[in-house]
């Protein structure tokens, strides 16, 4: 009773806080009683003050190995803001100048530092082991301790020679902590670091806050910013699997007035401290990043995570999921599926050691088995964890709020199990599933298993439909995956129960995201002309026209009245969204036109699309801006062109979507070599009367003996750019 009252009131004295969460309080006494802990509790359970408690309250110092230089740098900060010593907390790595380094010894040999956050990396210099050597050390905390196991989906091969370091440096209790590990990690991390007997504190899984949803990649990017702007204000996170594809997507939501940032580890260290920082501070809403972004980030509020790309595993799904909604508010998990990109991830472990190649598949595999199951998205990812969700609709994902229809399944299940004992629980599922639909392979030859009674015997139904059936049974306990030989299907005691008395078991069949049709999703997200008002938007665009003497296509494209006619554009910057547009002609053409749209919109009560057009980062990517501080410089085109690496004709492709976009381009020296003055007014006076600006009429109408389709092509950008402006 005295125990809890002391740690109640250094909670209280230390922290401010008056009550501890979950597992907390016993966990603390734990490694206060000098004992190993091993503590499995979920992101936003408190995990750090498991140490951070306990150190204050021992004597000598706690040492934290902790993986990322941002998480040291939080954590350290946190701690020095609890009490008026900055000297009681500090960290250890490469980021530190060598009388910063210096500073940091003096304060632990002085006895007043409490936490000292270690890199793994740091901890095997024999330097800091020399040091570490001369300290008093309470404890060892090892903070994202599935980094330790190949199994799990942050491994870092400097984890596992912490063991041997902290035997080197001198013993003292571990306490290893992590949000993610599946029953496998979990005895992987306590193997690898010695401490089998450690008492083991689990958390709960679940957070019930966290809405979880899969939808098909198609028009990704549009989705992203519909959601994006329909949660305008709110923070979030978008994980992508290239630092390319970070890039790329950060500009896109620039360009459509989103506040976004890039995060990626090829970016200097200053650049991603200074947009974390924003992320934190509010000053931008959505951090797009890699997953080097986010272990430990003490935020709070995030109110949605999205993977623009699939995760490599579900445990690097279920954190960085967890990231969303700590503070037991609203948080909506979204991820855009698509099977061709498990393929990517599948092509890019080639090359790769066997044994890594096996454990990345399988890892895969899980991510696939989630993504497309019907069932509800909680049961799939608690059981991946090794808890039991009994809620048979959690109401908050998207299978339980839309679930797909029930069938009979029980003699589906039954075949499935008989199988699994036929080969006397030696194989793995994808194998059992080619055995069911009859599916021929190197494998199945050399276990003979074409001769097996069972061969074929469920072909009337694809691999989709088997993959489901075990993935049911594994989730109803009827069987489990064998932690040693991860993947191999072994029966549990309720799976023989069942075979012998058969129940009624209800299945439903998995989502098949391969089956969207593109085209029809395509159509579906495209809103049909208005035919009504294109043609007053033509008829805008001829009055136009002629007050400026110039040809009707010169304001504005077809293309680009069809769009108006779509999306209803209301303002001049809404109008600079349209492609073919730009912000120079919607400035010097668009005020009688978005006049015209806003009056036809008020006068037919008309709903305009909340997904107004997505603008294109094109206008603003550096190959344009190459181009055109080339051609301002007087540089040969062959030249341009070449040094980029294209076609001559791709370049004038390039420029005549810069020109289209209101951009000037000063062609004049290039054209003045290479067209003589004759001609260049020929196709000039051409363009003039032309009714449309085609290179073909233009072939047609010039002679494709006199001229070639390069110098039409040329004069058509040339006389854009000096007209459309």
């Amino acid at each position: 009773m005295g125990k809890n009252f002391e740690l109640s009131t250094n909670l209280k004295k230390y922290f401010g806080f008056e009550n501890f969460k979950g597992n907390q309080e016993p966990v603390i006494q734990n490694i206060l009683s000098g004992n190993d802990t091993f503590v499995l509790m979920p992101t936003g359970g408190g995990k750090s003050l498991c140490y951070q408690l306990p150190s204050l309250m021992l004597e000598g110092t706690a040492i934290v190995i902790s993986p990322l230089i941002a998480l040291m740098k939080n954590q350290v900060d946190a701690m020095r803001n609890f009490g008026e010593d900055d000297g009681v907390a500090h960290f250890l790595n490469s980021s530190l100048s060598k009388s910063a380094t210096l500073k940091v010894k003096e304060d632990v040999l002085e006895g007043r530092t409490k936490l000292l956050y270690v890199a793994p990396e740091s901890l095997t210099k024999e330097s800091n082991i020399e040091f570490l050597k001369q300290v008093k050390i309470s404890f060892y905390a090892v903070d994202e301790a599935h980094c330790i196991s190949e199994w799990g989906h942050d491994f870092r091969p400097e984890y596992r020679k912490i063991r041997s370091i902290v035997n080197e440096i001198g013993s003292a209790p571990i306490i290893a902590l992590t949000a993610t590990a599946t029953p496998k990690v979990q005895h992987d991390i306590q193997k690898n670091l010695g401490m089998l007997d450690a008492l083991v504190f689990k958390s709960s899984f679940n957070r019930p806050n966290l809405y979880y949803e899969v939808l098909p990649k198609v028009n990704a990017t549009k989705e992203i910013i519909k959601f994006i702007r329909a949660n305008t204000g709110k923070s979030g996170i978008i994980y992508c699997l290239s630092r390319k594809k970070v890039e790329e997507l950060a500009e896109t939501l620039q360009v459509n007035g989103i506040k976004a940032v890039p995060y990626h580890a090829g970016m200097d260290s200053s650049t991603r401290s200074g947009n974390q920082d924003k992320f934190l501070m509010e000053d931008v809403d959505v951090v797009v990043a890699t997953i080097a972004f986010g272990m430990g980030i003490d935020k709070p509020d995030v109110r949605f995570v999205i993977h623009y790309d699939i995760p490599k595993s579900l445990e690097g799904y279920y954190q960085e999921t967890g990231r969303a909604g700590r503070d037991g508010g609203e948080g909506r998990c979204l991820t855009f599926y698509s099977y061709k990109d498990i393929q990517k991830l599948e092509k890019f472990m080639q090359g790769k050691p066997v044994a890594e190649q096996e454990i990345g598949r399988q890892l895969l595999l899980e991510t696939v088995s989630f993504a497309e199951s019907a069932i509800c998205r909680r049961t799939i990812l608690l059981h991946y964890f090794g808890e039991n969700y009994i809620d048979a609709n959690c109401g908050n994902c998207d299978n339980c709020l839309h679930p797909k229809k029930e069938f009979q399944g029980e003699e589906f299940v039954i075949k499935a199990l008989k199988l699994v004992k036929l080969v006397k629980e030696r194989f793995k599922i994808d194998h059992l599933v080619n055995i069911l639909t009859g599916e021929m392979n190197s494998s199945i030859k050399s276990y003979k298993h074409d001769e097996l009674e069972m061969f074929g015997c469920g072909k009337d139904r694809d691999q989709h439909f088997w993959n489901m059936v075990f993935r049911r049974a594994l989730v109803h306990s009827l069987i489990e995956k064998d932690i040693e030989q991860y993947g191999v299907i072994k029966f549990k005691p309720e799976g023989r129960k069942f075979l012998k008395n058969p129940v009624p078991f209800m299945l439903t069949d998995d989502h098949d995201f391969e089956g969207v049709d593109l085209e029809a999703t395509k159509a579906a997200s495209t809103a049909t002309v208005d035919t009504a008002l294109l043609s007053m938007l033509k008829d805008l665009r001829r009055q136009v026209a002629k007050k400026k003497e110039v040809p009707p296509y010169v304001v504005f494209q077809d293309p680009s009245l069809e769009e108006m006619a779509i999306h209803y554009p209301v303002s001049i910057e809404e109008l600079s969204h349209i492609q073919g547009v730009g912000a120079g002609k919607a400035k010097r053409f668009g005020k009688e036109f978005v006049s015209l749209i806003g009056k036809h919109v008020e006068e037919n009560d008309i709903e305009r699309p909340q997904d107004m057009v997505v603008r294109s980062v094109v206008d603003k990517s550096k190959f344009k801006v190459y181009i055109i501080q080339s051609v301002d410089r007087k540089m040969d085109l062959e030249d341009i062109a070449e040094a980029k690496g294209m076609a001559f004709s791709d370049l004038l492709s390039e420029m005549e979507a810069i020109v289209y976009s209101g951009t000037k381009l000063s062609l004049n020296y290039y054209v003045d070599e290479m067209i003589d003055e004759d001609r260049q007014e020929e196709i000039l006076e051409y363009f003039d009367e032309a009714e449309t600006d085609s290179i073909e009429a233009a072939l047609e109408e010039l002679g494709e003996e006199d001229f070639s389709e390069d110098d039409i092509r040329l004069m058509r950008i040339l006389y854009h750019s000096e007209n459309g402006l």
